[in-house]
């Protein structure tokens, strides 16, 4: 009789452990995503937004979500420009990415993952592939880190002739993400 009981108590814990241990995440609203998309001889056209939300879970599918208005510039009539002629976002107000990160071990990190994902801006969804450094930081944070490169025309992006020259047709987007453990 005493067996049973031991077997039951024990499967009850561990009924109620296991989906915590399975359901620890990663998170930050305060990520960092900057673009660099300038040519060397004129001004830079670049840009850092320091509010994208990213969540993380124990398996390694990572989702991660910004407000296109909320990059700021150097120079206003550039944030002008890029939010109303570029990226319109007003009617395209958020730019998400949904992916996976290969071989991701929230208890054994590693220095180098692949991050493979479906990118969505301005409506338009394609998939990227990019080497991300993921470590361990004081107070029990994870720091992840990458570029990206993308390019303005496969997102429908129109750059008028007059300024085509000063702007590349490859931009860089750099991710800094501080995350923290989700209870």
């Amino acid at each position: 009789m005493m067996d049973i009981l031991k077997i039951r108590i024990t499967a009850l814990v561990f009924l109620f452990i296991t989906p915590l241990c399975f359901s620890q995440k990663l998170f930050t609203r305060t990520g960092v995503t900057e673009f660099k998309a300038s040519i060397d001889a004129f001004e830079p056209v670049e840009a850092i937004n320091k509010s994208t939300s990213v969540v993380v879970n124990s398996e390694g599918k990572i989702a991660a979500q910004l407000y296109i208005s909320a990059f700021s510039f150097k120079v206003a009539l550039m944030q002008e420009h890029f939010n109303e002629n570029y990226m319109e976002s007003d009617e395209f107000p958020k730019a998400n990415f949904k992916g996976t990160i290969e071989q991701f071990d929230i208890g054994a990190l590693k220095d180098t993952y692949i991050l493979k994902g479906i990118l969505t801006i301005r409506e338009i969804s394609k998939s990227v592939q990019t080497k991300i450094k993921i470590k361990k930081a004081l107070n029990n944070k994870v720091v992840l880190s990458g570029t990206l490169i993308v390019s303005p025309k496969d997102f429908d992006i129109k750059i008028p002739s007059i300024v085509r020259k000063k702007i590349a047709e490859q931009v860089t987007i750099t991710l800094d993400y501080e995350l923290s453990e989700k209870k």
